[in-house]
């Protein structure tokens, strides 16, 4: 799973990507699309649960979920008509499974802002309008070849023309495709279009730093904004996010402590993003490894078995399952089977967030 990271120059948006993924490259200039091909990283999702699992298995080491990350150059008002490169970075958009998008909430003379002032809204809102009038551009285009097909009465064309007219009437209405709801064959049949804004989304209001919380108005503008569109917010300090991952651990905590923060807000970041992308977690356990394992929310148990192998998915048999409580209360898994507490689960079984999974399977 890919999130894209966008946002109009100068918001910050490299500083936090190089703070994701603990990259420091030279400091880049201040001016427009100092970014012209898109950074790839990987970045770790914090998770406590891992820690707890681990002391008391011990394994020989521990591996956490993580994300891709791709750092989108600067988009700017016309982008959809190709404006500053616009087509270009659009089209990385089009690959990403969600989109983060970093809203400058300070000032500060010195970093020039593309429009002349600070307006964080503004800015959500023309980043949300780029990506929707490259989508009507991307429908407009794809429709005249799904009405030809259609006509020669293929099925899945006809599910694309209704699903195209419904996405349009939407976009007319100046209202982004992710507030629409489609059945699950018309969505299907324009999956491959990559529409913009029917990605999900999550905003990073990146902060002064005597406003880590984001309680000030320029991050509450936009944590209204957001509400309103049912998207959430995560207000961060790239400056000194940046700082703290050029720390060793020891230094890293001692600053966390005196700005009385207890894990740098990338952390939360990571998760939130990672929750953005419909995405939740189960563990295995054991004295080599314990690791967190990626799924969609309303996987089944034979899909959370063909993450780790496609063969524990294609001769899956059964699922034992326990929950981190059942560990910490009883100490182990021999202690767990002998209280009964051991579950067995079957093909139909929805994965749940926080499981401790051993599969079965015979291919």
């Amino acid at each position: 799973m890919e999130v894209g990271i966008v946002g109009l120059p100068n918001v910050g948006k490299s500083t936090l990507f190089n703070a994701l993924t603990s990259t420091q490259g030279a400091q880049a200039a201040n001016y427009p699309f100092c970014t012209i091909e898109p950074n790839e990283g990987i970045v770790s999702v914090p998770d406590e649960r891992l820690g707890r699992i681990a002391s008391i298995i011990k394994p020989q080491k521990v591996v956490p979920a993580f994300l891709k990350l791709v750092d989108i150059a600067g988009i700017v008002r016309g982008a959809s008509e190709g404006q500053g490169l616009g087509n270009k970075f659009l089209s990385h958009i089009r690959e990403v499974d969600a989109i983060l998008q970093v809203v400058r909430c300070f000032a500060d003379d010195d970093v020039i802002h593309v429009s002349g002032k600070v307006d964080p809204v503004a800015d959500v809102e023309t980043i949300e309008m780029e990506l929707m009038l490259a989508d009507i551009q991307s429908l407009e285009n794809a429709l005249p070849k799904a009405e030809r097909s259609a006509k020669s009465g293929d099925k899945e064309a006809k599910l694309r023309v209704t699903a195209i007219g419904k996405c349009m009437q939407h976009l007319s209405q100046d209202q982004p495709l992710r507030k629409l709801q489609l059945p699950e064959p018309e969505e299907k049949a324009i999956s491959s279009y990559g529409l913009m804004s029917a990605k999900p989304i999550l905003y990073v209001a990146n902060v002064d730093e005597d406003d880590l919380h984001g309680q000030a108005e320029l991050a509450s503008a936009v944590r209204q904004y957001a509400e309103s569109t049912g998207a959430h917010v995560v207000p961060v300090c790239a400056k000194l996010e940046a700082e703290l991952a050029e720390l060793d651990e020891p230094d890293r905590s001692e600053m966390l402590e005196s700005i009385g923060l207890t894990e740098p807000a990338l952390a939360t970041v990571a998760r939130d993003a990672y929750r953005t992308l419909g995405l939740q977690s189960y563990f295995t356990a054991g004295e080599k490894e314990v690791r967190a394992w990626t799924v969609s929310v309303g996987a089944t148990a034979p899909q959370g078995a063909g993450v780790i192998h496609t063969d524990f998915e294609r001769g899956f048999i059964r699922c034992e399952v326990y929950s981190l409580e059942d560990l910490e209360a009883h100490g182990s898994e021999k202690e767990i089977r002998n209280a009964g507490k051991l579950r067995t689960e079957g093909k139909s079984y929805v994965m749940q967030d926080g499981d401790v999974c051993h599969f079965l399977f015979n291919v």
